[in-house]
């Protein structure tokens, strides 16, 4: 009973750090000057991917025997699957429930508006007959379609390298985790660079937490509540991982299947929570940005930690979540280079985790 006590305990407590650090990580963006799409993509990606990065780091360099340094590459794997699966698919439907609320809010207001009495044969809010289906709008403009599968495109070539390079064994393999290192210098580069060419209107920033009476807080205030909110997302989310671990066996579950299934969603709630806190105010773009910026930093970082640290050998199980990635973001970016990424699509991309799932049932059984 404690394991799910204190997992509710973890799940509150990265909600709540992770709102006070969206607060504060588009505080410091403005402090640094970079774009609001930066602001996604490489601060609050960075911030929120750092713990699992250590965790991979801390796992390939002490890990006793190849079986615990195979901890770290699973992590490795399991990270970019459950983000572009489960993070777009739940930043779908909290948009699909935002636009819902917002669609009944404004159609009560409408209600209000209308005199009591309707001539007959006036089609009103009341009327009986079938109202005209509302076409669905996909997420942005064109140009933010472009924006977004352009993130992808520089994701998937990588990931396919990435999971290439865990099929085959030659001497100088290690080596090539460098380059997955120099890809991410390349890509942090050019976010920050172009952070500025695509932003709209400046918005007005939400008082910063620790000051909230300051129309514009000190830099040592956000510099603090963004590091003291990391810290607590990072201890919270350990301790909601080895709750997970717990709890596993005692459902039914095995230790292999715990790992592969639902030990990724947990290292990624905070990218997840972030993605939720952003919906809720309105601010999609920096939803979407911060999940496809952490999945550059999973699809290198981590991944040059286990080529240099590991034989990034790959058995069946994790082959199979490498697919089920690749695939989820060939759809993803086949409806964003079509300007047809709508929020029902975008949920759909969990349905692709779903299907990780039914194939693992035959892989570890």
């Amino acid at each position: 009973m404690i394991h799910f006590v204190l997992l509710i305990v973890c799940a509150v407590a990265i909600y709540l750090s992770c709102e006070w650090f969206v607060n504060a990580v588009e505080w410091l963006g403005e402090r640094l000057n970079v774009g609001k799409m930066a602001v996604g993509t490489i601060l609050a990606a960075f911030g929120t991917a750092l713990p699992e990065s250590v965790v991979t780091l801390v796992a390939v360099t002490t890990g006793a025997t190849a079986e615990a340094k195979n901890i770290g590459v699973g992590a490795a794997m399991g990270g970019p699957l459950a983000l572009a699966t489960v993070a777009y698919g739940v930043t779908g439907a909290m948009l699909l429930l935002k636009r819902r609320k917002d669609r009944a809010a404004a159609l009560d207001a409408g209600k209000q508006r209308v005199p009591a009495r309707v001539d007959a044969g006036a089609a009103g809010p009341d009327s009986f007959g079938p109202r005209p289906a509302v076409k669905e709008q996909a997420l942005g403009s064109a140009a933010d379609m472009k924006r977004l599968a352009k993130d992808q495109k520089w994701f998937l070539p990588i990931f396919i390298v990435k999971v290439a390079l865990g099929l085959v064994a030659f001497a100088f393999k290690p080596v090539l985790g460098l380059l997955f290192f120099a890809a991410y210098a390349v890509y942090f580069w050019r976010e920050i660079r172009g952070g500025h060419d695509e932003d709209g209107e400046e918005e007005e920033l939400e008082p910063l937490k620790f000051q909230p009476k300051a129309a514009s807080p000190a830099t040592w205030a956000v510099v603090a509540q963004t590091l003291v909110t990391l810290v607590v997302i990072f201890f919270a989310s350990q301790l909601f991982v080895k709750q997970l671990d717990a709890i596993g066996p005692m459902i039914g579950l095995s230790a292999s299947v715990t790992a592969l299934l639902l030990s990724p969603i947990a290292t990624e709630l905070p990218e997840i929570m972030n993605a939720v806190i952003w919906v809720r105010q309105g601010k999609t773009k920096l939803a979407l940005a911060n999940i496809s910026g952490a999945m550059m930093i999973q699809a290198t970082v981590p991944s040059g930690l286990g080529l240099l640290f590991t034989s990034w050998h790959f058995d069946t199980a994790l082959l199979w979540s490498g697919l089920i990635t690749m695939a989820a973001i060939v759809y993803l970016l086949l409806t964003m280079r079509a300007h047809k990424l709508t929020p029902a699509r975008l949920a759909v991309a969990a349905g692709f985790y779903l299907l990780f799932a039914l194939g693992l049932i035959p892989i570890l059984s």
